[in-house]
């Protein structure tokens, strides 16, 4: 199951990086041939053009992977289940106390040897859903913004209706997605859902988290010595 395990993680987190990379790439190119038109004859055209898209997929999503911005949000943060093995830890006598790191690294260790497949590949994929739609809101948003100062500066300009009608239909579209998102965001509520059902199973498996709790105290105790 570890072996498995370890493939199931490193797909999931090319998920997280490939599928907002590939979001942010496509709505960039949809931009740029609403708003630019007048430069289409000076874009890359084949081979380089498809290089240049994976090479901004990759860079974007890469980026966005890397700032773990979703990570900081209220609901990543709240009801972890790392929270319940401090609380459980609190109330066992002669084990050590867990602190916020120690806390995630016994969780990931249960997590990865003690979860039963079906859940922990349910985690990893409610997991992944959660990093991926609050990363397609986010983007939206910004190209959202930046499609109405599109607008803003082609009127400026004295351009006629016809002319900006691609870029409108660019504004409404994205800021239609947005809305939609914002509307009906299942995101954070199935995140919750996802961090109670994994304390239910920690709680209906009491005598595995006391376990490796006490195995954890030990195994500190031998290297303090």
């Amino acid at each position: 199951m570890e072996q498995r395990s370890v493939s199931a993680f490193g797909v999931y987190e090319g998920l997280r990086i490939l599928v907002p990379g590939f979001y942010f790439t496509t709505l960039t190119a949809f931009f740029a041939w609403c708003f630019l038109p007048r430069y289409d004859t000076v874009l890359l055209q084949g081979g380089p053009l498809l290089l240049l898209f994976i090479f901004l997929v990759l860079v974007s999503g890469l980026t966005m992977y890397a700032k773990e911005t979703t990570k900081r949000r209220k609901a990543f943060v709240e009801n972890q289940p790392s929270n319940f093995l401090k609380e459980r830890s609190k109330l066992m006598k002669n084990t050590e106390l867990l602190d916020d790191d120690s806390a995630r690294k016994l969780y990931f260790y249960i997590l990865n040897h003690h979860f039963p497949e079906s859940f922990h590949d349910k985690i990893f994929f409610f997991g992944t859903v959660y990093h991926i739609v609050v990363l397609f809101r986010r983007t939206t948003f910004w190209f959202a913004l930046a499609a109405v100062a599109g607008i803003l500066v082609h009127v400026a300009w004295g351009r006629s209706f016809a002319d900006i009608a691609p870029a409108v239909v660019f504004a409404v579209t994205v800021w239609a997605i947005y809305l939609l998102n914002v509307r009906y965001n299942k995101a954070d509520r199935k995140m919750q859902e996802n961090y109670q059902d994994q304390i239910f199973w920690l709680e209906m498996n009491h005598d595995i988290v006391e376990n490796a709790i006490r195995q954890f105290s030990r195994s500190r105790a031998v290297v303090s010595k």
